[in-house]
């Protein structure tokens, strides 16, 4: 009898198989640099807005910005804020970045919204965690560079970081 020179269907299963634990493995794609700014590092809320502002000077924006939060959140794991910014978003002038910042976190920088002209309204709403007592910041980035923050001191009654 005539050995048949094709593929076999066992063939096929035993190479499909080993691609398929090789995917699963991760062998197949070379890593790579991720090409997200990296915002949770657990560092000193000082050098987090160093390493993401440089030397920027923050001007007082509570001309032009409304926190929302609550002065005592009872479960630090879970605390509603907003952040509604008085801006134009035009092409010319817009809210480029709005950064969420909880001074006390082991990671103090919680959130980070990327807005553009066509957002229409510089306005964002999460819920954060609190690791414990202290300053939550909105800094606001926008499209010329200019840095605008404002603070509202919360109360952690529970802390949202396993305390």
């Amino acid at each position: 009898m005539a050995q048949r020179r094709g593929l076999t269907r066992r063939a096929v299963l035993g190479v499909l198989g080993t691609a398929g634990v090789t995917a699963a493995a991760g062998v197949t794609l070379a890593p790579r640099a991720a090409g997200a700014q990296a915002l949770g590092r657990n560092e000193p809320v000082e050098a987090a807005l160093r390493r993401l502002f440089g030397g920027r000077a923050m001007q007082d924006g509570s001309a032009l910005i409304k926190l929302g939060i609550p002065q005592i959140a009872e479960n630090g794991a879970s605390v509603p804020v907003s952040v509604e910014v008085d801006a134009p978003m035009t092409p010319e002038s817009y809210v480029r970045h709005i950064y969420l910042v909880a001074d006390k976190n082991r990671i103090p920088i919680v959130a980070r919204a990327t807005l553009t002209p066509d957002s229409g309204q510089a306005y964002v709403a999460a819920n954060i965690r609190l690791g414990e007592t202290g300053d939550v910041r909105a800094v606001v980035e926008q499209s010329d560079g200019t840095l605008l923050q404002v603070r509202r001191a919360v109360t952690v009654t529970v802390g949202g970081c396993g305390g």
